[in-house]
């Protein structure tokens, strides 16, 4: 059976907040206790391959540190965190400028990604410490749009659809794969996993509905 419509724009609005939230920064200690808390859904059927392996390895997670002190979780998972994203001398640099090559951060690839937001009117919150195309910021453009899609903006869809196209589409799958490759945790791993499939996922509705 179908999703009902407002059950689906939940889904996709709290599979945002969560990749916002475990990408933007080390995880804080409400989003380590919602998460050991169980409180995050994962589908009960088959969804695709990167988000089946995304969901497997989470649930994993939480299933083997079920009893374990939520704090010394947190601790374990802002020094991955810290190791993965912030160094010295990360692994990943979550950044698309670093991804892409037909573009670079002193060049015009930062003020694209600025004009896509300017040209919905959004501007990314003080809260993201991070510059503009970063993972997390791009992904809480997307959550902006699906929200204005929720709302009944259908012009939201094909702004979607060309970010998507002149952006997130080129360089996530990359990222990704190197969160899963350097992570040590099932978390991050899952992390992985999960961004390149919800990125996949958002992309194939903005095709259909933009």
């Amino acid at each position: 059976m179908a999703l009902d419509q407002r059950e689906l724009y939940r889904a996709r609005l709290e599979f945002a907040n969560f990749l916002v939230d475990a990408l933007a920064d080390a995880p804080t200690k409400p989003f380590v206790e919602t998460l050991l808390g169980g409180e995050i859904r994962v589908p009960d059927a088959a969804v695709g391959d990167a988000l089946d392996a995304g969901f497997a390895a989470l649930t994993a997670f939480v299933d083997e540190r079920a009893d374990r002190d939520p704090d010394a979780v947190r601790e374990a998972l802002q020094l991955e965190y810290s190791r993965l994203f912030v160094g010295p001398r990360p692994p990943i640099l979550p950044h698309e400028t670093h991804y892409r090559d037909d573009t670079d951060y002193l060049g015009d690839g930062l003020a694209r990604v600025k004009s896509s937001y300017a040209a919905v009117g959004w501007t990314p919150a003080d809260d993201y410490p991070e510059e503009a195309d970063h993972v997390a910021v791009e992904l809480a453009f997307v959550r902006r749009l699906v929200r204005r899609q929720r709302d009944g903006d259908r012009d939201a869809f094909g702004y979607q659809r060309v970010f998507h196209e002149e952006h997130l589409d080129r360089w996530v799958d990359d990222c990704a794969a190197d969160v899963v490759e350097h992570a040590d945790s099932t978390f991050y791993e899952a992390v992985g996993h999960l961004l390149s499939g919800y990125v996949e996922f958002e992309s194939e509705i903005a095709v259909q509905m933009g």
